[in-house]
């Protein structure tokens, strides 16, 4: 069954790997190598585009630039880059931040016949695409501090909203690393990150993972505020 699905992305955002020897690549490329491989049964709605102002904006006109698309989306995918945060603007005046609050608020709207229904908070995944080099390291970063070896979710290259839903699991599998790090296992984080090469090879499987946490979402902490 087909998925309606919203995706949060910095827009201009070039220092990511190209996809093509003949021009260099941005986010915005990688969304419509995305759109080319999704099932005829999947619908996409694209974030606004990154050159708007919205220091100057309430939240409530912020909302209703994006209620309608994220409303009737069922999951959101936000891509993860190298340059996606903007250090020296404060994250509320940035357009990703409000795409994932709203993304998991429940929000009631009125059917045709003037019923009341209220939407889920959706299904959240993160892909992270590669940088220049074509490294993820700037955000998973190999370690080899254990026998097997893990990754380290550089978290603060994050908004806070996405880093306060990751390793949120009420009642995680974990323990401490030689190095006296966490190590978490299994499904540990509501927004869940996948490097965008596993992802693009089989996309519907992680989206049907990140429904299965939607569907379980009470054991998670969720924050849903900017």
């Amino acid at each position: 069954m087909g998925k309606k699905i919203f995706v949060s992305y910095k827009y201009a955002d070039d220092h990511v790997e190209n996809l093509s020897i003949y021009e260099n690549s941005t986010v915005r490329d990688y969304i419509t190598k995305f759109e080319e491989i999704l099932d005829s049964s999947d619908n996409i709605y694209k974030g606004e585009s990154d050159g708007e102002d919205l220091s100057k904006l309430s939240d409530d006109t912020i909302w209703e630039k994006l209620k309608d698309r994220i409303y009737d989306s069922s999951v959101t995918v936000i891509f993860i880059s190298p340059e996606m945060k903007e250090v020296w603007k404060e994250e509320k005046d940035q357009w990703i931040p409000w795409e994932i609050s709203y993304s998991l608020k429940e929000t009631s709207r009125k059917n045709k016949n003037g019923d009341p229904v209220t939407s889920k908070s959706n299904a959240m995944l993160a892909v992270v695409l590669p940088d220049e080099n074509g490294s993820y390291s700037y955000y998973l970063e190999k370690k080899q501090c254990c026998e097997n070896g893990c990754t380290m979710h550089c978290t603060n290259k994050l908004f806070s909203i996405i880093r306060k839903n990751k390793f949120n699991l009420k009642e995680a599998t974990k323990k401490e690393c030689e190095t006296g790090s966490v190590i978490w296992y299994g499904e540990c984080s509501y927004i869940k990150a996948v490097k965008w090469d596993a992802f693009i090879n089989n996309y519907s499987v992680h989206i049907e993972k990140a429904c299965e946490r939607q569907d379980n979402i009470d054991n998670y902490e969720i924050c849903k505020e900017v």
